[in-house]
Formats: C-alpha cells, sequence, structure tokens
C-alpha cells in the first residue's frame, strides 16, 4: 500500500467524503480502507487531520432493527436512573457527579 494523498482543507476533489459526511448521505465506509486524508495547518501544533473515504465504495447505513431501538432506549435509560435513590432523574446522570444532583447536594435543594 502506497501513501495516502493528502489534499488542503476543503480543497478535496469530489467523490471523496468523511464519515461524518457519508453518515449525512445515509451512507457508510463499508469495511473500504482509508483513501486520503485532508490536512488543515495550525499555528505551533501539527496539522488537524480528516480521513476520507471514496463515496462510490461507501455502502448505504443499516436501519435500526426493533432490537437495537430496544438496547439503546435500555441504555439511555440507565445514563438517567441515579444509582443512590433509583430514580430517573430526567438528564444524564454527570460522570463527574456519579448520582443526580439532588442526591449530591441535599443541602442546596431543601432551601
Amino acid at each position: 500500500m502506497g501513501a495516502l494523498p493528502v489534499f488542503r482543507w476543503r480543497l478535496a476533489p469530489d467523490g471523496y467524503a468523511t464519515r461524518r459526511q457519508l453518515r449525512a448521505r445515509g451512507l457508510r465506509p463499508g469495511g473500504q480502507d482509508v483513501a486520503a486524508q485532508l490536512e488543515r495547518p495550525r499555528r505551533r501544533r501539527g496539522p488537524l487531520v480528516a480521513y476520507l473515504y471514496r463515496v462510490e465504495d461507501a455502502k448505504p447505513v443499516r436501519p435500526m432493527t426493533p432490537a437495537k431501538w430496544a438496547a439503546l432506549a435500555k441504555a439511555n435509560t440507565a445514563r438517567r436512573t441515579c444509582p443512590e435513590c433509583g430514580r430517573d432523574a430526567g438528564y444524564v446522570i454527570p460522570t463527574s457527579l456519579g448520582m443526580c444532583t439532588t442526591c449530591a447536594y441535599p443541602d442546596e435543594s431543601a432551601a
């Protein structure tokens, strides 16, 4: 495998896309290797790099199955459930606290 072609930021030719751009079109890389890369120069640091994939080799995104939807809902519920009081906080529990704000700051909620 040879070296990847490198393009300047915003100057990639048509036919290449990042993962995010593929996803916006309803596509995924589909197992293909990185075809090229973009580099955005920065001062005092190394360049920002974005990997590009060929659009014609991309495959459609796999549809969500009922089992995937159920697993996603279960995971999101677990992220909202406080391990201290066991209630659904109504928001994702911050990992920095590890519990809902009511349990983390009990004095402030009573005021």
